[in-house]
């Protein structure tokens, strides 16, 4: 298990690009199993998450080539012509789904073209129940069935031809739709999906499949309809800069930043979360493309204009993402005045804050669910101290914490952070910061 030792109070300053969305890659990855020909992908991001559903689909026969194209730009090729049907049943690749939540999106194009899949339960974060059943309810109205294989714990998925039908998904899931996207794309028929995610990295699923001879409309709304054809063809396409790590990067900026320029964000892809950072009184600068995040002295929590506190709740897109609750609530704890975190979609997403209250920072855990941060205004500064990555989000948000506290701190199980964030102490150490990679 690898650790971080983060020497705090350092100021952070220069220029800092995002990667390549870690939640796009992970979808149109997959989508590449839709087609014999090779399809071209830009800017995918080098993390453990992504790095390990690519091994995974050359261990499934997949010929994936990786393409030098100036610095950072992480450009593959891949080309499913040829796929190991007897691997895709065996339990070694089971075991290996099991191990990434990001595989489960290989279900839909696995059953679209081949007319069959082995689902297992998928791994990922430990913030509570992520079900799949609005995975499973879209494929049994395309006319999928299922069985389940009780002494190997998956369920076997087949169909021979799938049809196109009209649903309406019990929830906005994003997973859930782009698998579902995927499938019917080659399905007989039309599918309409309402209540559909529309998140940016959806769109751009359905904009890469169209490229690739899909006929996808409603995109960017909550109402899909996709006309089945009988087959894809290959196509070029490069990944959205991720939203979270740009969110990551101005809450750092916020905390410990002397003036930070994050380059090529896609403004317009962002949605609200710069106006979110904005609400706790981080001001937030657009220049072009860029988002300039000048030295925050004091920044200070906005009422509702009827003078109640704030309140800041994830929601589906155009809503606030919860993979930023996490560090929106670090950044409040050296704000002026109090807010509410509402995290509604994950159960167990808010219990890292224990970690933040041992740090010195002043949060009252409600529930599973709430939090009210009453922030120091940086008269009391965080103080440095031992603990462990729970998941992805939190471990970057107590990355933040540690690099504005007072002396040194260790994070644990920082495996985790790695599954998100590509090089991050790299980077963040070229900013000024002072962040040492153990094991």
């Amino acid at each position: 298990m690898a650790s971080f030792i983060i020497e705090g109070g350092h100021l952070l300053s220069g220029e800092i690009t995002p990667q390549g969305a870690k939640n796009e890659a992970l979808q149109v990855i997959c989508a590449t199993l839709l087609t014999s020909e090779e399809v071209t992908i830009h800017n995918i991001p080098d993390i453990r998450d992504v790095n390990n559903l690519i091994q995974l689909l050359r261990d499934i026969g997949v010929k994936i080539t990786r393409k030098e194209e100036g610095e950072r730009e992480n450009t593959y090729s891949f080309q499913a012509d040829t796929l190991n049907l007897d691997y895709l049943q065996s339990d070694e690749f089971v075991q290996k789904c099991a191990e990434l939540r990001g595989s489960v999106m290989m279900i839909g194009p696995l059953l679209a073209r081949m007319g069959k899949a082995v689902i297992a339960k998928p791994g990922g974060d430990k913030i509570g129940r992520r079900r799949l059943d609005t995975h499973f309810l879209g494929f049994e109205k395309l006319g999928a069935t299922f069985n389940r294989i009780a002494e190997r714990d998956v369920f076997e998925i087949a169909a021979k031809q799938l049809k196109g039908t009209s649903m309406l998904l019990d929830e906005a899931s994003v997973t859930g739709t782009a698998n579902i996207i995927m499938a019917a794309v080659l399905a007989k028929g039309t599918t309409t999906i309402y209540n559909a995610a529309c998140e940016p990295y959806v769109q751009q699923l359905c904009h890469l499949l169209n490229h690739m001879g899909a006929k996808i409309s409603g995109i960017a709304s909550n109402l899909l309809t996709i006309e089945g054809v009988e087959q894809l063809h290959g196509a070029e396409h490069r990944i959205l800069p991720d939203m979270i790590e740009v969110g990551s990067f101005i809450g750092m900026a916020a905390m410990c930043g002397d003036g930070i320029r994050i380059k090529n964000v896609s403004i317009k892809d962002l949605g609200i979360i710069p106006d979110t950072f904005r609400r706790l009184g981080v001001r937030v600068k657009v220049e072009g493309d860029d988002l300039v995040i000048p030295k925050q002295r004091h920044y200070e929590i906005q009422s509702f204009i009827d003078g109640t506190i704030m309140t800041l709740a994830d929601a589906p897109w155009p809503g606030l993402t919860p993979d930023l609750l996490s560090v929106l609530i670090v950044v409040a704890t050296q704000a002026r005045g109090s807010v509410l975190f509402h995290q509604k979609m994950f159960e167990s997403r808010l219990f890292f804050v224990d970690k933040l209250i041992d740090m010195g920072a002043q949060i009252i855990l409600c529930d599973p669910h709430r939090a009210v941060v009453v922030g120091h205004d940086r008269k009391i500064t965080l103080r440095g101290g031992r603990m462990s990555s729970p998941d992805i989000r939190a471990g970057i948000a107590l990355l933040i914490a540690a690099m504005s506290a007072n002396g040194t701190s260790r994070i644990d199980n920082i495996e985790q952070i790695d599954r998100g964030y590509e090089n991050i102490e790299g980077r963040l150490n070229a900013l000024g910061a002072n962040i040492k990679r153990l094991g």
